[in-house]
């Protein structure tokens, strides 16, 4: 590779790293937030999660059509469009009023984060030679920790200072920073003429993910929970059947189903939303038994919530580097098991429980993470032609923020519906149970994901058997 090509990926690796910050400082500021939310806006703890999940929702549906659009005009196009559209949904964030303000202003962030998450890796894999992807991914996994250290951290000081508006603000010069360096580094790249988009593939997809997610968010909160989960569901898989049968016969699909042939793939995809089911449901949780279950400050709460993501950002690097030379399955599954014992760790945390505890059974999940996602993510880019590099980045991003959006809705009912177990006095809002009945939800949701993490470590074991004995022939 020549000087000139050595210093253009570095500007492109800035380029990405902006957009890669902006999604994540984003979302773990207002996860530190939502105590504030719910306590000034006049909302309970189901309400409140609509700020996260408004996200996730958009982000979720349009990322594989973000990622079919970057194939047909550009993905430097697109990822430019992203910031653009991102930066104007943080100012309408931040000039909010009202709940339903916030909420379409999140919208809004979201239609420009689709392309940022979707095409953010495929940039960086093709800016960099394959022997360093492992090494790509793993700074990929350090900017991710960066912001959500940074998250907390900078949320509780504006938070103590400031109107809970102008968390939003920081994106602003971010994301005008971020357009800039995309216009100026990211190579236009080889768009592809002539291909019809599939919007009927587009349409079942956004529909099939929304009902979805729909299901586990509103279900659990109705009147007839078990009749609008039953719906939901059914409609979400019958669209699911329909929008496979569409895409193997469309010519130019939305996504290729070929690609999940690949039983690498199937795998790290699978596994990677088994990670983040459990991280983003108890990061929820963490912020209210810091401030409202301990009566720790907002700035003292951003800077315990800072360590896992710190440790994170410190192993993924190193992790990153390790796969290149001993593979990415051994690392992934290893992070996997960690993280595992990580819940455990959690399930133990008290009313009582001083800073130093805590800090040292919380950095385990930093460790697990780290050692998980790098290889993971270089696992799932690895695993496709270079031509589709595009819809695997939108299938990791995909697993992520599909994880994310699920275990928001599913450890946050999960949580309410244990603490109205322990006391059933409180049926209306588990938030205003005792306190040590909610310190008990959690511990038990803690334990709960750390033995659906078990399962992914069987998962995990047993394809890494299959990988070494493959070349044996049996």
């Amino acid at each position: 590779m020549t000087e000139s090509r050595q210093g253009q990926k570095w500007w492109v690796m800035a380029a990405v790293a902006v957009g890669i910050f902006l999604s994540t400082i984003d979302g773990s500021i207002v996860n530190l937030a939502l105590p504030r939310l719910a306590r000034e806006l006049g909302a309970g703890f189901a309400a409140v999660q609509w700020v996260v999940l408004s996200y996730s929702f958009t982000v979720v549906s349009l990322m594989l059509i973000a990622a079919r659009l970057g194939h047909r005009y550009g993905k430097q196009r697109v990822y430019l469009v992203g910031f653009v559209v991102f930066t104007l949904g943080s100012l309408v964030c931040a000039l909010s009023s009202s709940v339903g303000a916030l909420l379409a202003g999140r919208v809004v962030q979201s239609v420009g984060g689709s392309a940022l998450v979707a095409l953010g890796p495929a940039i960086v894999t093709e800016a960099f030679p394959a022997t360093e992807r492992g090494r790509a991914m793993g700074l990929v996994g350090a900017i991710v920790s960066v912001g959500l250290v940074s998250g907390p951290s900078l949320g509780g000081i504006i938070l103590e200072a400031l109107p809970w508006q102008a968390i939003f603000l920081v994106n602003v010069p971010l994301g005008l920073l971020g357009a800039v360096l995309a216009l100026r580094f990211i190579p236009r790249g080889v768009t592809v003429r002539g291909q019809p988009f599939d919007w009927r593939g587009a349409l079942l997809l956004v529909g099939t993910l929304l009902s979805f997610l729909l299901a586990v968010t509103l279900g659990p909160h109705t009147a007839e929970p078990a009749f609008l989960l039953a719906a939901a569901l059914l409609v979400s898989f019958f669209g699911g059947l329909a929008f496979v049968k569409v895409e193997r016969a469309a010519r130019f699909p939305v996504v290729d189903l070929t690609l999940f042939s690949r039983s690498d793939l199937s795998v790290s995809v699978f596994t990677g939303w088994m990670g983040f089911v459990a991280s983003s449901g108890l990061v929820l949780l963490v912020p209210f038994f810091l401030q409202d279950l301990q009566g720790r400050p907002a700035a003292a709460a951003g800077l315990l919530m800072a360590v896992p993501p710190l440790v994170m950002g410190l192993t993924s690097p190193l992790a990153g580097w390790l796969s290149d030379r001993i593979g990415t399955r051994p690392l992934a599954t290893l992070g996997l098991a960690v993280l595992m014992v990580g819940y455990l760790l959690i399930g133990g945390l008290r009313l009582d429980t001083p800073a130093w505890e805590y800090l040292l059974r919380i950095a385990c999940l930093g460790l697990g993470m780290g050692l998980f996602q790098s290889p993971n993510n270089s696992a799932i880019l690895g695993a496709v032609p270079r031509r589709q590099l595009g819809t695997a980045s939108a299938l990791l991003s995909l697993s992520r923020l599909l994880g994310q959006a699920t275990g928001v809705a599913l450890v946050g009912a999960g949580w309410s519906a244990l603490t109205r177990f322990l006391d059933p006095t409180q049926a209306s809002d588990a938030m205003l149970a005792p306190l040590e009945v909610q310190r008990h939800a959690l511990a038990w949701t803690a334990r709960g994901l750390a033995l659906f993490l078990a399962g992914g470590v069987v998962v995990a074991l047993v394809h890494w058997r299959r990988e070494r004995l493959a070349p044996l022939g049996t």
